[in-house]
């Protein structure tokens, strides 16, 4: 027999007859000769109501269901009296396929968001966790979407790399040398015997190798996971996560704002449209002005103002910051929530950085200290998305890693990119998990990403 999902079964329009659907006993009561179950298969927020009667061979053993075990249903869809709900499934067949024990760790109660994270593997079983995982998998299709109809072509860049994009050197090592036999500091020679006979990194941007596809197919975009290894154990930042970068041919900083606005804009809708249930309980329980803000984010313009603008308004702003603020330093959380939640309450962009807090690969403008960058900063969230204008004039290219410091000799490839057609060009990295923030309210990084890499864990 055919198995329906609950969340198709719920949207039907007319009674589908004899059905079959399969999932986990969220709850269990007992009334009278009925025995009443709450059965949910992850699909959709919404539990199926199935009532089993005494009639119904194995009913001793339904009524000895535990919260958490598996069960395969077949019966009858009919209307269902109670209030909330339009259908339930009368059984005439429940098959146990696995009876959870009594130590099943999510019983009906709330559980708290530090419990939940030591059983990561369980926790998209909870409503809250269930209904995040959906909306980011809705995201994660939306942004496909919203490329493709664009017209940008979708690219897959290296996760292994010999280079640093952003030249920090917060890096992971990835080697297949024997760790106890193996001391790389201060010998060049070290990774000689490795696998690809130098040192090699697992990535933090795919920018670079983007920018390659930029310069031949026009516009490109890659969507894949960047590692970062910051012993930082904010509510932020995370050791492993998702970048969207988009790289765009002949295109100038204006531009690489206008697409970045649009495509924030673009995904809350499609969220606001795609999964209003599962984003009604976040506008209920997580955030209560959670929904107000993304309508506000939709409705207005995103403001731009400068780095100088921005410096010149928080100096101004009477504001008791943690961290100090003045031209040439850079903006800490605390300042870009001042701009998007106090000051303007909307979406902010912050442009034209100073040229020694930013990255080599950035044009420099004309003005010789700042260059054509630019951080899209979210209420709630601070900054969600950071981008530039590249740098295409070679000879400022390597004047501008000389003067950072930076070994050119693995980035030869790109330097040699300048020399052969070099156009102006940008792009940006939007942080997929900041994005599920921003949309589900959410204000821990740890709680939107399945299992969460951070200093000292990796449990799972």
């Amino acid at each position: 027999m055919k198995q329906w999902k609950i969340k198709n079964l719920l949207a039907c329009e007319n009674a589908a007859g004899r059905i079959r659907v399969m999932g986990w006993v969220r709850t269990r009561r007992d009334s009278r000769g009925f025995s009443f179950l709450e059965i949910n298969d992850g699909s959709c927020l919404a539990n199926l109501q199935v009532i089993a009667d005494d009639g119904l061979d194995g009913y001793e053993q339904v009524k000895k269901l535990t919260t958490g075990s598996a069960v395969a249903v077949e019966g009858a869809l009919g209307q269902s009296p109670g209030k909330g709900q339009k259908w339930e499934l009368a059984a005439d067949r429940v098959e146990i396929l696995q009876t959870a024990p009594n130590d099943y760790p999510l019983q009906k109660k709330r559980h708290s968001d530090e419990f939940l994270r030591t059983i990561a593997h369980l926790r998209p079983r909870t409503n809250k966790y269930g209904a995040a995982f959906r909306i980011r998998s809705a995201l994660a299709f939306a942004v496909h979407a919203f490329f493709r109809e664009k017209g940008f072509v979708c690219i897959h860049t290296p996760i292994l790399t010999g280079s640093d994009c952003e030249g920090a050197g917060a890096l992971f090592s990835a080697t297949t040398l024997d760790p106890t036999n193996f001391s790389p500091a201060g010998n060049k020679d070290a990774f000689a015997g490795d696998f690809f006979g130098q040192k090699v990194n697992l990535t933090v941007s795919g920018q670079l190798s983007a920018e390659m596809f930029a310069l031949s197919l026009g516009n490109v975009y890659t969507f894949g996971p960047a590692f970062r290894a910051e012993n930082s154990n904010t509510r932020r930042h995370a050791a492993e996560f998702w970048m969207v970068e988009p790289e765009m041919a002949f295109c100038d900083l204006a531009g690489d704002m206008d697409n970045a606005e649009e495509l924030i804009k673009y995904l809350i809708s499609r969220a606001m449209i795609e999964c209003k249930e599962d984003l009604s309980l976040f506008f209920k329980y997580v955030d209560k002005d959670l929904e107000k803000r993304l309508e506000t984010i939709l409705e207005k313009d995103f403001l731009r103002i400068s780095y100088e603008e921005a410096v010149c308004l928080l100096e101004k702003s009477g504001a008791d910051f943690k961290y100090d603020i003045s031209w040439g330093k850079e903006l800490q959380t605390e300042h870009e929530r001042f701009l998007t939640d106090t000051h303007f309450k909307g979406p902010v962009i912050v442009y034209d950085y100073p040229a020694d807090i930013k990255p080599f690969y950035m044009r420099v403008n004309d003005d010789g200290r700042t260059v054509a960058a630019m951080d899209v900063l979210m209420p709630g969230i601070g900054e969600i998305i950071g981008g530039s204008q590249r740098e295409e004039r070679l000879d400022i290219l390597e004047s501008r890693m000389k003067k950072t410091g930076i070994d050119t000799a693995p980035y030869w490839w790109y330097i040699d990119s300048r020399r052969f057609g070099s156009i102006v060009h940008s792009g940006y990295g939007l942080g997929f998990e900041r994005l599920i923030m921003l949309v589900t309210g959410i204000s821990n990084i740890r709680d939107v990403i399945a299992f969460p890499r951070t200093p000292g864990n990796i449990a799972f």
